[in-house]
């Protein structure tokens, strides 16, 4: 009766740990696909078309979750060269090409970041 107790646990163990592996093993490739995605390449903006705009965030919370969040979502945007957002001085700083992204749009992608409610632009300035 003990043989067959140690058995059953043994089948069972060895069970749940080849199920979790081939788990961790579908994460770790979707963890790998993400990072190896190339990064998006800029195109270069004419120089009459360059505009730069910046303007304060309310609601962000930390540096790494909220600020880098938002500053990665404008760097992805066709038409943004460079973003920058500073958490401590909640600020955002938009390097862009006029003829492709505007003020709303900016605007739009911010708030749109959190839920709609939580990051709002204010004094937007270009």
């Amino acid at each position: 009766m003990k043989f067959t107790k140690i058995v059953a646990a043994l089948a069972i163990s060895g069970l749940v740990f080849v199920s979790c592996k081939k788990e961790e093993d579908k994460n770790l490739a979707n963890i790998k696909n993400i990072e190896t995605e190339a990064p998006k390449a800029h195109v270069a903006i004419a120089a009459e078309n360059v505009q730069t705009a910046s303007f304060e965030i309310e609601g962000m919370t930390c540096a790494m979750g909220c600020a880098k969040t938002i500053e990665k979502e404008l760097s992805s945007l066709d038409g943004v060269e460079k973003a920058t957002v500073d958490f401590d001085k909640k600020t955002a700083t938009v390097v862009f090409d006029k003829t492709v992204q505007n003020s709303e749009s900016l605007t739009k992608v911010v708030q749109e970041t959190g839920d709609g409610k939580t990051y709002k632009v204010s004094n937007f300035k270009s």
